[in-house]
């Protein structure tokens, strides 16, 4: 009769059980105390000496950043005045130099007005509002300019003679010869202040 056969003892495992000679962290032995790390489980390396640690965990964490000011009134309509002078000269030396108004320039002075504006003083009704009231003054201003080196040019007199001395007899003839066309470039400008005003949102 055949004696049953005993199955192999098991072998070694060198992370076992048992504790290695000299080893007093095998087998889930407890490390020598002291170690307030005992226990822990490693994560995986991130590069990050602060992976894992919750916000404000620090004593004298920093505090939460206030949020960013959704807008200035105040520095959007400066910017919109700002603007709208520079558009103003920008536009009559154009008209003035060809001697004649140019719809594309009245809108680009709208527009200029209006994204600038929005730009620095935010998304606000205040500052699209003043941004179509200085770009209906812009195309005016434009237009005076313009007017004022035509006759300037046409008395062989110099332009801030012209301009500043008779600024009065300037506008009067700009009323006489005022048709839709002028009209018409006096609205492109506010419409288009409002368009670039929603491009700088």
């Amino acid at each position: 009769m055949s004696q049953p056969v005993q199955p192999p003892n098991p072998p070694q495992q060198p992370y076992g059980g048992q504790p290695a000679d000299g080893n007093p962290y095998a087998g889930g032995q407890q490390p020598a105390p002291g170690n307030p790390y005992a226990g822990q489980q490693p994560g995986a390396p991130t590069g990050n000496p602060f992976a894992g640690q919750q916000p404000g965990q620090f004593a004298g964490g920093f505090p939460p950043a206030p949020p960013a000011a959704r807008g200035n009134v105040g520095l959007g309509v400066l910017t919109a005045f700002g603007t709208a002078i520079v558009a103003a000269i920008l536009y009559g030396v154009i008209a003035g130099s060809i001697e004649r108004e140019v719809g594309y320039a009245a809108i680009g002075v709208g527009f200029l007005v209006g994204f600038a504006a929005s730009k620095v003083g935010g998304p606000l009704p205040a500052v699209g509002a003043a941004s179509a009231v200085f770009s209906l003054g812009a195309v005016f201003l434009g237009q005076l300019v313009a007017m004022s080196m035509i006759l300037a040019d046409g008395l062989g007199v110099g332009f801030s003679e012209v301009f500043f001395e008779h600024f009065g007899d300037v506008v009067d003839v700009w009323k006489q010869e005022a048709d839709f066309m002028t009209y018409l470039f006096l609205l492109l400008g506010p419409v288009a202040a409002f368009g670039g005003a929603s491009k700088a949102a």
